[in-house]
């Protein structure tokens, strides 16, 4: 039997045991001394007379004794999940049979084994291992494994290990006037077949010259970058030693390397295959120790590669694999990186007059070339800096298109392999899709301008000509693409292709669904129009249309359309998806359960014992264990959270899901693992550090805050309203804080930009100023910091009369709004 095939079970410090077993996680509900299997054919075996499965079919219940406790154990480790023979041959000669007569097979995931989305922070893989490895096409990736070979054979022939002990400085670091040749380099950008080291700051090679400046970085304890080089370059001859004795965890000794342990892998994985698995993120060798092992440790880097070998050399399913097939395989089944796909639309230049170059060269490539290459900045913090002293006087000390464009050039660099970029030539023609590979971002010297650039496969199938202009696109040069225009750029540009399979998801909401599996339950706060709403909404039509792909549902059917409001009926419909709104009135009567007046029989008035909103979403989910369900709960904060939920609270922890507790009506009542709640809450209301203490522990928060991104380029006369807004709210952040923020959705009626003066005027009029002297308690010198005195006449407390042009004129002086070119 394999490694991932014996049980680990691991007991938390509130007594919770966590078991593990075929590379996925659950919780243990341990046996009370005996097994209950199904009075009917059944196949489950439970350990709770209460479970929700058996309730109501008691008889010919057969209750077999357990007194080790270990029968679950001994069934989990007859066989994997698959192998059904394996597992009923066990309960036959164990006698374990349910009121049919025939052997049963699982573990009930309700009473028994609840299966855990997380643990730790740690993503469960959707298959167990064993299924996984079964599925795995080992002849699929010879082609990779071969190059992986090659690549390493000639960083040996190129950086030969002998030579290290005397390698210049120059041959090792980036940034010299030779460092295409360099081993860091090579280790980057020059061997796509191995393990990948792209993206973060040029940090990771310990050592490295800033080319546009000139200057040497390093780690502060040393001198000058020869000092440094000394005691990296020896750091490294040390480590070819201890690799040489077997002793990889010693590495995690030698403090000169320490600052590169991904660098330092990589190194080792050419001039010792098979010495680690390659994998080059410690964060990402821990997971996979926990996936394969069920152990969960803070090992040191190396320690940790030491112990990802041990374990996978101890399941003899992996005998004789390549360790590129291992690394493969590995990521193909417990990727622990956020499984989101980004779309950028990018212009290659004024009118694409770079495009057939961009073409050529299998990238895409955008100016702002006096900050050098963005891989050089050690932090976003330091790259911004930078980009102000250089464009200052460009945008003639505008902070807020400053910060927009810089916001551009940091978000191409921040593409990743897989993700697309949309190739623009004005505002209506795509030229073509190219997906990132694995090289990503790279400076390129022997460009002469516009030299960021981010390498990709280019798709020209689909080239096409726009069905409506996208407005913003004519002054934005890397801007979001949003899944509506995808989903039409798929269709449109599909002809005699074969179609596209790519559905993107939004990062919020890989990162909301990351929290619901971790937390169950989910705030989203922020300040009034930053589209909390929108967000459940879609969230919701998304995650559960992803979860249930057998319904037909489309999961990126657009805001606001006939298509979307079907698309949430079949969900409402199906209980999957139930939506409230809290308010000061609402109670645990309508959320949990309580009495009501119904007619009675004589006609008079009687108390009825009514089940509230949430009881009834649970005890469906109990009939669907497989299934997802989904609250909504809108305006969380306006009711009174601790009184609606009661005693219950506490069966919202993970931990606690699945346990019964007595309601005051003497009901029995448990939260399910498959119930998830999102809710809203505004922070100009209230904010969340005046929300209960147990309500925040048992909730995740996240913020949002307004989206700029939504309205740069968007134009309405000579307002930019993306520049209109990110200098409004840096002027009321100044005063009053991030929670009072105005948010985007207000210039966004109907969830588009507003596009005329008219329209612009009367939501200034009618919202913006309203809620800002709402804000601002009618301190009109505080008004007229937000929005000037042309606007704002402070010795009459009166906000000046001004036409609709004349208004907007003002705004786009006073905020520094104006489009320009």
């Amino acid at each position: 039997m394999g490694t991932g095939l014996s049980v680990t079970i691991n007991e938390t410090p509130d007594g919770r045991r966590i078991v593990h077993y075929d590379g996925q996680s659950f919780e243990l509900t341990p046996s009370p001394g005996e097994v209950i299997c199904p009075a009917s054919d059944g196949t489950a075996l439970h350990h709770s007379r209460n479970c929700m499965h058996m309730l109501g079919h008691e008889d010919g219940w057969k209750v077999y004794p357990d007194p080790a406790g270990d029968l679950w154990q001994r069934l989990l480790e007859a066989g994997p999940a698959d192998d059904v023979r394996g597992r009923q041959a066990f309960a036959a000669g164990a006698g374990l049979r349910n009121g049919a007569g025939r052997p049963v097979f699982k573990l009930c995931q309700t009473c028994t084994c609840v299966p855990l989305p997380s643990v730790g922070g740690i993503s469960t893989p959707a298959k167990p291992l064993s299924r996984a490895l079964a599925e795995f096409d080992r002849s699929a990736h010879a082609d990779q494994i071969a190059r992986a070979d090659a690549e390493i054979a000639q960083v040996l022939r190129d950086f030969p290990l002998d030579s290290w002990p005397t390698m210049p400085l120059e041959r090792y670091a980036l940034g010299t006037d030779v460092y295409q040749n360099s081993f860091c380099h090579r280790m980057e950008f020059g061997t796509d077949a191995l393990c990948s080291m792209k993206g973060g700051s040029a940090a990771k090679h310990i050592i490295f010259r800033r080319k546009k400046e000139g200057i040497w970085r390093y780690p502060l304890e040393y001198d000058d970058e020869q000092a440094a080089w000394e005691n990296v370059r020896a750091g490294f001859v040390e480590a070819f030693e201890i690799i040489r004795g077997g002793r990889l965890s010693d590495i995690d000794t030698i403090d000169s390397l320490r600052p590169g342990p991904a660098l330092t892998a990589k190194a080792i994985s050419c001039y010792f295959p098979g010495a680690l698995i390659p994998v080059t993120s410690r964060q990402h060798v821990r997971a996979f120790i926990f996936h394969l092992s069920g152990e969960h440790n803070n090992l040191d880097a190396f320690a940790a590669h030491e112990r990802l070998k041990q374990v996978v050399g101890d399941d003899g399913r992996f005998a004789g694999w390549h360790p590129y097939e291992i690394g493969k395989f590995l990521y193909e089944w417990a990727d622990p990186r956020p499984a989101t796909t980004t779309i950028l639309k990018v212009a290659p230049g004024e009118n694409a007059k770079y495009w057939d170059e961009c073409l050529k060269g299998g990238y895409i490539c955008i100016g702002w070339d006096e900050v050098g290459a963005l891989s050089e900045y050690d932090s976003e913090e330091e790259f911004r800096a930078a980009f102000e002293e250089a464009y200052s006087v460009e945008y003639k000390g505008n902070k807020s298109k400053i910060s927009a464009k810089a916001n551009e050039v940091w978000r191409l660099y921040q593409l990743k392999p897989g993700d697309l970029v949309v190739a623009n030539k004005g505002t209506k023609e795509v030229l073509g899709v190219g997906t990132v590979t694995e090289e990503g971002y790279r400076w390129r010297d022997e460009r002469p301008v516009f030299q960021h650039t981010v390498s990709v496969s280019w798709d020209t199938g689909y080239a096409q000509i726009l069905a409506a202009p996208q407005k913003s696109w004519g002054t934005v040069t890397v801007a979001k693409v949003s899944a509506e225009l995808w989903k039409s750029l798929q269709v449109s540009g599909t002809v005699g292709r074969p179609e596209s399979k790519i559905v993107p998801a939004d990062p919020l909401f890989t990162e909301i669904a990351g929290l619901l599996r971790r937390k169950g339950q989910v705030v989203l706060y922020g300040p009034p129009g930053t589209g909390k709403t929108y967000t459940t909404l879609r969230f919701a039509l998304w995650w559960l249309a992803t979860q249930m792909p057998e319904l037909g549902v489309d999961a990126l059917a657009t805001y606001g359309t006939a298509g979307f409001q079907r698309a949430l009926s079949t969900f409402n419909r199906g209980g999957y998806l139930t939506q409230v709104t809290f308010h000061p009135a609402y109670g645990y009567e309508d959320f949990i359960e309580g009495f009501r007046p119904a007619e009675g029989g004589d006609g008079g008035l009687q108390l009825v014992l009514r089940d509230g909103v949430f009881k009834r979403v649970c005890e469906t989910a109990w009939a669907n264990p497989e299934r997802p369900y989904l609250l909504l709960i809108d305006e969380i904060n306006r009711g009174d959270v601790p009184k609606i939920l009661g005693e219950l609270i506490t069966l919202l922890e993970p931990d606690k899901r699945g346990l019964q507790v007595t309601l005051p009506t003497g009901g029995r009542f448990a939260v399910p693992s498959n119930v998830h709640i999102l809710g809203t809450m505004n922070t100009a209301d209230r904010s969340i550090r005046l929300l209960d203490s147990a309500l925040r522990r048992r909730f995740a928060f996240h913020e949002l805050l307004p989206d700029t991104d939504a309205l740069d380029g968007q134009k309405v006369g000579d307002v930019d309203l993306g520049l209109l807004l990110r200098e409004l709210n840096r002027r009321v952040v100044k005063e009053l804080g991030r929670e009072r923020q105005i948010g985007h959705s207000f210039f966004m009626p109907g969830g588009e930009p507003v596009d005329s003066e008219a329209e612009l005027a009367a939501i200034v009029r009618t919202e913006v100023l309203p809620l800002l002297q709402e804000y601002a308690y009618d301190d009109y010198s505080m008004l007229s910091r937000f929005l000037g005195q042309e606007i704002v006449d402070v010795q009459a407390h009166t906000v000046a009369g001004l036409s609709d042009e004349r208004l907007v004129a003002a705004l786009s002086t006073e905020l520094q709004a104006s489009a320009g070119e």
